[in-house]
């Protein structure tokens, strides 16, 4: 009987995915649709399509698990940085002005975007080969969080489990496109917000509620690298590494800035109310989500047995969470197994969406088709056609990875975060709001956010280690991504100033987007393209006639009278 309501689960959460897929087929026609859903996506859904987009399980069981174990309760910061600096403030800051200018110049990529504003096939393609290079580890990163879940609530083989999800969501993104992907991102939230609140309740009740958890925590102690030892550190406001949270918050919440299917879903924003309310709701939505799964990562130590040498707990991070859920009732093991599901099926979809398009839209067509542009319909059917490609292979590196651990494969999707975000974030915000910034400006962060990362990345292959503190800080992966990120925002606009972009009228001209006017500036608000209807404006003229005509009789008569 337990068995049969985790399967049943299952196959009703499967098998409204792929009804969801076969329901928007029709929209996803054209390269436009698609890609954007004919930017006619509504608040509720963008919202949701954004917040499941960041959030994975590579959140609820690796960085809940990992983060929780280092800072302990300190770790909810991260959360909240995530909710209000990789949403909220990037709602306020690129939202408008990214659907604004991307549907100015008719972008449906982040390359593209490059490519016209910046007056740079070459950027084009060099960001589509870096999205191609460093998307697939990250997109085999999302099935690592299901093997522990799925052997301590089926006890099915991992390969199993990773092969099942990469046909389900191949279906229904396929058939469906990004229409698709946002209405069951919006189901799949759904499933996160309600599982995600489920699951704490329950976790904190097998301590004894929640003030019965924090008493125990607060007896858990850590010994610094100067033999001093802490007690009480997991339960205070910063943990026992500040820096080191600060550098998490950074890399998790300001990342998304820069990361090309999260940008992309501001580029499907139908009209101006879906920036208000996609702001709220995406808020709200990663501080339930995201905080409550750091906090509950928090008490991590009151399931996990450290080890005596490294510290680390036994079985490793990805051992932490999955240990908390073992004694719950089977119904709620299969809402969890639901709700990783969800987290993780909705940003694979994302990610494999965008780098079909990218991949078809920015580097096959001007490549190879230089004379002659790819028609719609076969650039959709490569879109398609690449979509199951980037599904099998991260599938594949996936299985290898968890069957015979390969240290380069691990290491590398650490990187891929940092160095997405650390090439593309800078060009691309101060591309929405500074006319100054030359294209040797966008080659820079590119080198910067690749070259560090990959600095990174060497140095922890070969375990190279630094007596400079300040090196070794920034040896770590997630230290050396924020790096490149921050050195992007801040070297940007020296180099507008050094050497300001040439081409003064194209700029002006692509800028020009912002000072339409409308009721207010485009700067301030979307305005949709609305067909006129003739036949109404017709009516409504001929009314105010009949009724100017009516009134003025009154008030003849009215005047008449007064005589």
């Amino acid at each position: 009987m337990d068995m049969f309501i985790k399967i049943m689960f299952l196959v009703v959460f499967f098998a409204v995915m792929i009804g969801v897929g076969i329901y928007c087929r029709k929209q996803a026609t054209n390269v436009n649709g698609f890609v954007l859903g004919n930017r006619s996506v509504g608040p509720w859904l963008t919202a949701f399509a954004f917040g499941t987009s960041y959030f994975s399980a590579v959140i609820f069981v690796g960085y809940a698990g990992q983060f929780g174990w280092r800072f302990g309760l300190a770790s909810t910061w991260i959360g909240l940085g995530n909710a209000f600096i990789g949403s909220l403030l990037a709602w306020n800051i690129l939202g408008r002005r990214t659907r604004v200018m991307t549907q100015h110049l008719d972008s449906a990529t982040m390359p593209d975007f490059f490519a016209k504003r910046y007056d740079s096939k070459a950027l084009k393609i060099a960001a589509s080969v870096i999205i191609f290079l460093f998307l697939i580890p990250y997109t085999a990163s999302l099935y690592n969080g299901l093997s522990r879940l799925f052997e301590m609530a089926f006890g099915i083989p991992y390969t199993y489990c990773v092969i099942a999800m990469a046909v389900l969501t191949g279906i229904y993104v396929v058939l469906g496109g990004y229409m698709a992907t946002a209405i069951n991102d919006f189901i799949q939230g759904i499933i996160m917000l309600a599982g995600i609140v489920a699951v704490i309740i329950a976790v904190m009740q097998q301590n004894g509620g929640l003030t019965e958890s924090i008493a125990k925590l607060s007896q858990e102690s850590t010994t610094t690298a100067s033999g001093t030892q802490f007690n009480g550190v997991f339960t205070s406001f910063f943990g026992p590494d500040i820096f080191g949270l600060i550098g998490v918050v950074i890399l998790t919440s300001l990342g998304t800035w820069g990361l090309p299917q999260m940008v992309q879903k501001f580029y499907a924003i139908k009209s101006e109310k879906s920036i208000s309310t996609g702001t709220i709701v995406s808020t709200i939505f990663a501080i339930i989500v995201a905080g409550g799964c750091y906090f509950l990562g928090g008490f991590g130590r009151l399931f996990g047995t450290a080890d005596p040498t490294t510290g680390k707990p036994v079985g490793g991070y990805d051992a932490v969470i999955p240990e908390m859920l073992k004694n719950l009732s089977p119904l709620l093991i299969g809402i969890v197994v639901v709700l990783v599901l969800s987290a993780s099926m909705s940003t694979l979809s994302s990610l494999v969406l965008t780098s079909s398009s990218v991949l078809t839209i920015d580097f096959i067509d001007p490549v190879f088709c230089k004379k002659n542009a790819m028609e719609e319909k076969k650039k959709v059917l490569w879109m398609r056609i690449f979509i199951v490609f980037f599904i099998a292979v991260s599938a594949v590196i996936a299985i290898v990875q968890a069957s015979s651990p390969v240290l380069f494969i691990s290491q590398m999707m650490g990187v891929s975060w940092g160095a997405l975000a650390g090439a593309f974030l800078a060009p691309f915000m101060y591309g929405l709001y500074m006319k100054r910034v030359p294209k040797i400006a966008v080659w820079v962060n590119f080198v910067l956010g690749i070259g560090i990362s990959l600095a990174s990345f060497v140095c922890n292959m070969a375990n190279i280690k630094f007596d400079n503190a300040v090196l070794e800080y920034f040896r770590s992966p997630i230290n050396a991504g924020m790096l490149a990120m921050l050195l992007g925002i801040v070297i940007t606009p020296i180099i507008a100033l050094i050497a300001p972009a040439k081409d003064k009228e194209r700029v002006n001209a692509i800028f020009s987007c912002y000072n339409k006017k409308v009721t207010v500036s485009s700067k301030k608000a979307i305005i949709e393209d609305e067909p006129v209807d003739e036949a109404a404006e017709d009516a409504i003229a001929a009314a105010k006639t009949a009724k100017s005509g009516k009134s003025g009789k009154n008030s003849s008569k009215k005047n008449s009278r007064k005589k």
